[in-house]
């Protein structure tokens, strides 16, 4: 897998710096590329090397603020995805003292790229006049914006500054979602799903009862609630299962539970199914726990989804999965015992054991094969 730091090539280093220039012939792209191009340019990751380029623009363009802004914000124009990041952490490096500006300016440049890391340290300066401004933000008619509003001020939003007050009390960032629970894009949706998402994992209160009081009053605002409750459904939390109509599962069995192998190697896969039976008809909600051994020897489980569906009183129905345990950048498997759990509505049903080993070329040098 790429890294993403490499979305940095050199052709759009010098993309930027031509841009720049088309807007400032007195850039100075050589006092922009020795800033960029230190020792250190290799090893640096994704957020670093967007501090890089946003520092070497200030070095290059070599302008009071106010003057330089105008550049920043028409060279933007061109620039898209992760690597248009660069342009408002401009603003949020140089553009703290000048809040009126900055704050048009990363409303504008949201929607080549995102601003939502740009304005976190604008809300941890003046929490109150932030909100009141991403409130208004709200209501714009450009998605791109709305959906800044929400993102920007999630409590635990990934890559982003920290705002402990955020995770200690969220009550002053419901007015913000609010206004958005039923907004027409799914662009803002998700970000509304995942900031509640984020809520619920320290006061899941503040999800529950909006479920409750919410729910079914449209279908965009039931789409959110339904995926902003996906930490509390995967934690088996009884009210908010019940509420999505998920019912106790004590009819519901696991009649028959196997492993194509109860020993694989590090880059297999771990194949199994199950036979679910209900002497009843039951809306289920499927899912299967891998109970993963640590660095550390202990154990730790990560829940994933398998179905939404009805068992039928009296028939069985047949579920089977093939999990990959090939090392990511997101997660190193270790050898030793593993176990596979079958949930229904949050009560665990069934369990088996496996033994991860090395790769097979481990194996092979063990000897082992």
């Amino acid at each position: 897998m790429a890294d993403l730091k490499d979305l940095f090539t050199d052709s759009l280093i010098h993309s930027i710096a031509d841009r720049t220039s088309q807007y400032d012939p007195t850039f100075n792209q050589e006092v922009f590329f020795a800033c960029t191009y230190t020792d250190d340019w290799e090893q640096l990751a994704l957020k670093q090397r967007v501090r890089r380029l946003s520092t070497a623009l200030h070095k290059g363009i070599n302008k009071p603020y106010t003057e330089a802004l105008p550049v920043i914000k028409k060279t933007a124009a061109h620039f898209s995805g992760l690597t248009g990041i660069v342009f408002p952490d401009f603003v949020e490096q140089y553009g703290l003292d000048h809040w009126p500006e900055s704050v048009e300016a990363l409303a504008e440049l949201t929607a080549y790229s995102t601003s939502e890391f740009a304005v976190r340290p604008f809300l941890l300066k003046d929490t109150g006049r932030m909100l009141a401004q991403m409130k208004e933000w709200t209501r714009s008619d450009s998605d791109h914006i709305r959906r800044l509003a929400s993102e920007g001020a999630r409590p635990r939003l990934p890559w982003g500054q920290s705002i402990p007050a955020f995770k200690k009390d969220p009550s002053p960032l419901l007015p913000l979602l609010e206004p958005l629970l039923a907004d027409p894009s799914l662009y803002v949706r998700k970000s509304v799903a995942n900031h509640l998402n984020d809520i619920s994992k320290t006061h899941p209160d503040y999800v529950i009862q909006w479920v409750q009081d919410r729910h079914g009053q449209h279908a965009h605002t039931d789409w959110i609630l339904r995926h902003a409750s996906r930490t509390l459904l995967k934690q088996g939390n009884t009210e908010v299962l019940q509420l999505f109509g998920y019912p106790d599962a004590a009819e519901a069995v696991v009649q028959t539970f196997s492993l194509e192998s109860d020993s694989i190697c590090v880059g297999e896969s771990l194949v199994f199914s199950a036979d679910l039976y209900s002497t009843i008809d039951l809306k289920v909600r499927v899912e299967y726990a891998i109970d993963y051994m640590k660095k550390s020897g202990r154990p730790s489980r990560k829940v994933f989804h398998l179905a939404d569906t009805h068992l039928t009183g009296g028939e069985a129905k047949t579920f089977s999965r093939s999990q990959s345990f090939r090392n990511m950048t997101t997660r190193t498997h270790y050898e030793g015992e593993h176990a596979v759990s079958i949930l229904i509505n949050g009560m665990e049903k069934a369990r088996r054991f496996f033994h991860l080993n090395g790769t097979m070329k481990e194996k092979e040098i063990r000897g082992e094969t």
